[in-house]
Formats: structure tokens, C-alpha cells, sequence
């Protein structure tokens, strides 16, 4: 079900998740919150990468 182009949002977001709690407990709270703030931006931007995809493929009539 996942494409090539998901994969590295997956991970970018894990990395994102693994470092804010990494900063959260060894470094300050307040770079941990930065940092977490990423997931959700990363996350949203694969959906709207993923909606693009998907219309163009409709569009096309290559839907699946």
C-alpha cells in the first residue's frame, strides 16, 4: 500500500519523533518541543503529497 515517495516521510517523522524525546529527557524541554512540532508538519505535508499524487492519478485514469 505505501510508495516510494511515503517512505521518507515515515522516517523523517520517526527520526523527528526519536530525537524530541532524545532532547526532551537529556537536553532541555524546550528544544524537545521544537523538535516535536516537526511530526505533525511532516506528517501533514505526506498528506498533502499524497492527495496531489492521488488526483493526478484520477485525473489520468490511472486510479487503483
Amino acid at each position: 500500500m505505501f510508495h516510494k515517495i511515503d517512505y521518507p516521510f515515515l522516517i523523517g517523522a520517526f527520526i523527528s519523533f526519536v530525537a524530541s524525546v532524545a532532547l526532551w529527557f537529556l537536553v532541555s524541554h524546550d528544544y524537545g518541543l521544537f523538535v516535536g512540532i516537526w511530526v505533525p508538519s511532516i506528517l501533514s505535508l505526506w498528506v498533502g503529497v499524497r492527495v496531489v499524487i492521488l488526483s493526478d492519478h484520477k485525473l489520468r485514469g490511472n486510479g487503483k
